[in-house]
């Protein structure tokens, strides 16, 4: 049978950024030093962390100049990729929340999303060694929120296409110093468990809007 044309439209995509934040190592060493110096002085909470330390989620208070630039540069990514519902500009007023993960060797984050929010995100301080090395997992995992798909009902087919193999599976990325994400706060995601031998620091973050039309 003669191939025959087809349009295939991709749809549903979601959307999840990644930004290179200027001016990082300076910054990073300075973050690193007041996360360590927090854990120190704090238990921390227990919220999706498996083991390591989640810090509270005042980060923006104690987190002194260096937090704030992280906070900005997220909060200009998000409004770049905010618009109304006619696609024009928005300029919402962020509300921010946000707090510091430190993993060491075995640690990770279980599977969660950020109810409350509109975006969320994360910024690594260290990467432990993951960016070099992958056989040290670590990997920011990202879940399909469409469900299952193909493997539902054949788990040995995919759909035809690049993006056929993440459909009803999971995206990694894999963490590096200086990197800065940014993903729809409903989208599930996960760690996973860090096997270095140093430390992985990142600091997560929720956008809220404060002012919305009910």
């Amino acid at each position: 049978m003669a191939r025959i044309e087809i349009a295939v439209k991709g749809l549903f995509a979601t959307p999840v950024a990644a930004v290179e934040v200027p001016g990082a190592a300076g910054l990073n060493a300075e973050l690193e030093r007041l996360i360590l110096r927090r854990r120190d002085q704090s238990p921390g909470v227990q919220a999706s962390n498996s083991g390591g330390w989640h810090s509270d989620r005042e980060i923006a208070v104690w987190g002194e100049a260096p937090i704030a630039t992280i906070l900005d540069v997220a909060k200009g990514v998000a409004t770049q990729l905010t618009a109304d519902r006619n696609g024009k500009p928005v300029q919402p007023a962020w509300t921010v929340q946000a707090w510091a993960n430190v993993n060491g060797p075995g640690d990770g984050n279980i599977c969660h999303y950020h109810p409350g929010s509109f975006w969320s995100g994360t910024y690594y301080v260290a990467d432990g060694g993951c960016a070099d090395d992958p056989s040290l997992g670590g990997e920011f995992e990202m879940l399909d929120p469409r469900g299952p798909g193909p493997g539902m009902y054949a788990p040995a087919l995919k759909f035809a296409g690049e993006d056929g193999n993440s459909v009803g599976s999971a995206e990694t990325i894999r963490p590096r110093a200086g990197l800065l994400l940014l993903f729809p706060s409903w989208l599930y995601h996960q760690v996973r468990p860090y096997r270095g031998a140093g430390l992985r620091i990142s600091i997560a973050f929720n956008l809220g809007i404060a002012t919305r039309d009910a």
